[in-house]
């Protein structure tokens, strides 16, 4: 049986970096993935944008509301016209991986899709986001993610001081804020920085959530 992978970390840890090197491994094995990202993350549209400068278009992306399962039917098979398959006979080939970008912005409902692809149909899933918002809190899909995975690794950064962030913060200019919506996308409307516990206490007042 496949398993649902579950990879978080706080901004900068190479969450993205990670997901386009897992594909690269399969595809240079010749196998065939499939690559998804929920349509709420406007950064890059419909493109998973590494940090390092490395990006790639998605093969289709998950709107609020939709069934990952049946998009993901749609695509494995060719039967949708607009999916975008990454080799000329990538359509017959069977799916070996499916790699969720942005994990994070999915609805419950859609972290279910993705254990039922991983089980239901054999195919491991890897999905990667992060697990709280800048309010520490965290988000319906990491948090639905955390519950359902079959794995669940940390991916490691730092923190302006040297310790390990845990925290993502919001910044409007230089400032950092703490209310707000919980989704606001990183370099469209606002920056983040990556802060450990102490850093954060220290510039939220001491405020949680």
């Amino acid at each position: 049986m496949a398993k649902l992978y579950f990879r978080y970390g706080a901004m900068n840890s190479g969450k993205s970096t990670g997901l386009l090197q897992a594909a690269f491994n399969y595809e240079e094995r010749g196998q065939r993935v499939l690559l998804a990202k929920p349509q709420v993350d406007s950064k890059g549209e419909d493109q998973i944008v590494s940090r390092l400068g490395v990006t790639r278009t998605v093969d289709f992306l998950i709107p609020h509301g939709s069934s990952v399962l049946d998009l993901f039917h749609q695509h494995a098979t060719g039967d949708d016209p607009e999916a975008l398959l990454s080799h000329v006979d990538a359509e017959v080939k069977p799916v070996a991986c499916l790699l969720v970008d942005e994990a994070q912005f999915l609805e419950p409902a859609q972290v279910d899709d993705l254990l039922r692809i991983a089980v239901l149909e054999n195919v491991p899933v890897m999905a990667y986001g992060i697990r709280t918002d800048f309010r520490t809190q965290s988000f319906p899909g990491s948090g639905r993610l955390m519950e359902l995975a079959h794995s669940v690794e940390e991916l490691k950064t730092i923190c302006r001081c040297g310790r390990k962030a845990i925290f993502n913060t919001r910044k409007a200019g230089e400032t950092f804020v703490f209310e707000g919506d919980q989704v606001a996308i990183d370099g469209v409307e606002v920056t983040y920085e990556s802060l450990c516990a102490v850093c954060y206490l220290t510039e939220s007042g001491g405020r949680l959530g």
